[in-house]
């Protein structure tokens, strides 16, 4: 009988001790995908092309008022031009030349690490898969807002194409770098 209270006690102890000592993971903010897009261009020696694409989901993980992670979807499918080309631009930007829908639908990101350079600018590095291939992305992201049920944020970068494998360039005439910004809602 002693044994038995005795084990009880320990386990009693060691619960108690873990739930004042646990760290809380922070909160969650699901990205508004209504809201928040990615837009790129694509420049070429004659010009460019602009255009943007939607989120299918996302996180944002905030601890302390301050982004610590996250990971997103983009759906690529969803691509749209917006410089007034027409619409066989998008058809060739989806085929197996540069996105190649038939094969995938969508891109990650996943943040790796935040590090604020001060209080509404952070720099955040992740890795980007896009056409099954995977690279480390880095860029400064700006907070233009956190609290208690929301979240926005932008951030402008630029990344190689051909890292990619749309090394598509018949006329020699593509640049490959691809400008991105990302406009980001999200609520709890």
């Amino acid at each position: 009988m002693k044994k038995i209270i005795l084990a009880v006690a320990l386990v009693a102890s060691t619960v108690g001790i873990y739930s004042f000592t646990t760290k809380k993971a922070g909160d969650a903010y699901s990205a508004d995908t209504a809201k928040s897009k990615v837009e790129f261009i694509g420049s070429k020696s004659e010009g460019y092309h602009t255009g943007f694409f939607s989120l299918k989901d996302g996180e944002i993980n905030v601890e302390g008022g301050k982004i610590t992670g996250g990971s997103f979807t983009v759906d690529i499918n969803s691509l749209k031009i917006t410089d007034g080309s027409p619409d066989m631009l998008s058809d060739h930007l989806k085929s197996p030349n540069f996105l190649d829908v038939s094969k995938s639908t969508s891109a990650t990101f996943s943040i790796s690490s935040v590090n604020y350079v001060s209080a509404n600018k952070a720099d955040i590095n992740g890795i980007l898969t896009l056409k099954g291939i995977t690279a480390p992305v880095k860029f400064t992201a700006n907070i233009r807002g956190i609290d208690d049920k929301k979240l926005f944020a932008e951030a402008s970068f630029s990344i190689d194409r051909t890292a990619f494998g749309m090394s598509h360039d018949p006329k020699g005439n593509l640049a490959d770098d691809v400008q991105i910004s990302v406009h980001l809602f999200a609520k709890k």
